[in-house]
């Protein structure tokens, strides 16, 4: 095995004092994602080629993976802001990607749309590169795509759900381990193996997403698996999209929405910045650190009306599970 590429701490600026989440009340996914990323007034876009990671580890109803709708009202937005080439891949955990990406009829998508597509399964050897964390619980470090590394920038879309796999919730942090390779061909290391089977499985999530830096961070929350996940789990509607470009941010405003609907013991235990993917997270600098440092943006009164009812679990006071 060659020895992985160093990533330290250091090399992720201290992130801003203040960022902006977008919190869209919505039951429709194309007019809900439109209104989110408009929300956040990004720039930067023109002409840059972008990598668009959504949540394929299966083929099963949103929100078990990312909805097709949702998929398309991304690339179509991101098409409106003058991008240059746009490139979907993903590596499932639960089934064959190429199988999963056919079922989720991400290739004719992105015919119609004018992307492309890459399975992670098909890629060679040199199409990965190995990174290990200075101060990482990845036993020998993890492999992810060139590709993502080399892309202008990175979009990821990810769901609302618990995960009972160990992961104790998959939103955006959770939604890189489909970035990390399972096996590197010519190498039988199997990475998922020793990733489900750490007592630091957490932690080791948080770390493969110093991988790279998000552009633009899109959660689909029109309803949520509370518990079980990732396939499947109790459903409730909890009808919100959130955007953004920090990950910690986007999690924890999740976990709070998870415990707004009511969620299993060990995503309502403690302070939502004391859950190990958080926590992690922030020792390595990818997001901000403290509830204080997350602003919810939002445009009309319904959206606002909620979103005070989650900022109130953010910020740690007592909530009421909803009906």
């Amino acid at each position: 095995m060659l020895a992985p590429s160093l990533i330290r701490s250091a090399d992720f600026a201290a992130p801003s004092a203040v960022t902006r989440v977008a919190f869209v009340k919505a039951t429709d996914r194309a007019t809900g994602v439109a209104r989110a990323i408009d929300l956040l007034g990004l720039q930067g876009f023109h002409s840059k080629d972008l990598f668009i990671k959504p949540n394929f580890n299966s083929a099963d109803r949103t929100p078990g993976s990312t909805s097709e709708e949702t998929l398309a009202a991304i690339v179509k937005k991101l098409k409106s802001m003058h991008t240059g080439p746009l490139t979907i891949g993903d590596r499932s955990g639960m089934g064959d990607t190429r199988s999963v990406m056919e079922n989720k009829h991400a290739f004719t998508l992105a015919k119609e749309l004018g992307a492309k597509v890459v399975v992670f399964d098909d890629l060679s050897a040199n199409d990965w590169e190995h990174l290990q964390h200075t101060d990482g619980h990845w036993k020998h470090g993890f492999a992810v795509p060139r590709l993502v590394r080399q892309a202008g920038g990175v979009v990821q879309t990810c769901c609302l759900k618990t995960h009972r796999f160990g992961g104790h919730f998959t939103l955006s942090l959770k939604n890189s381990v489909g970035l990390a390779a399972k096996t590197v061909p010519g190498n039988s290391y199997n990475f998922m193996r020793e990733l489900h089977s750490s007592p630091d499985q957490r932690r080791m999530i948080a770390e493969i997403n110093t991988a790279y830096h998000p552009d633009l961070i899109v959660l689909d929350g029109v309803q949520a698996f509370t518990n079980g996940g990732p396939e499947s789990g109790k459903l409730v509607n909890s009808s919100v999209i959130l955007a953004g470009t920090d990950r910690v941010a986007i999690d924890a405003v999740g976990v709070a929405l998870l415990r707004y609907y009511g969620t299993t013991p060990e995503v309502s235990r403690g302070a939502i910045f004391e859950q190990e993917q958080i926590a992690r997270a922030v020792q390595l600098n990818l997001g901000v650190s403290s509830p204080k440092q997350i602003e919810l943006v939002t445009g009309d009164r319904e959206s606002a009306e909620y979103a005070k009812q989650i900022r109130a679990i953010l910020d740690g006071e007592p909530g009421k599970a909803a009906a």
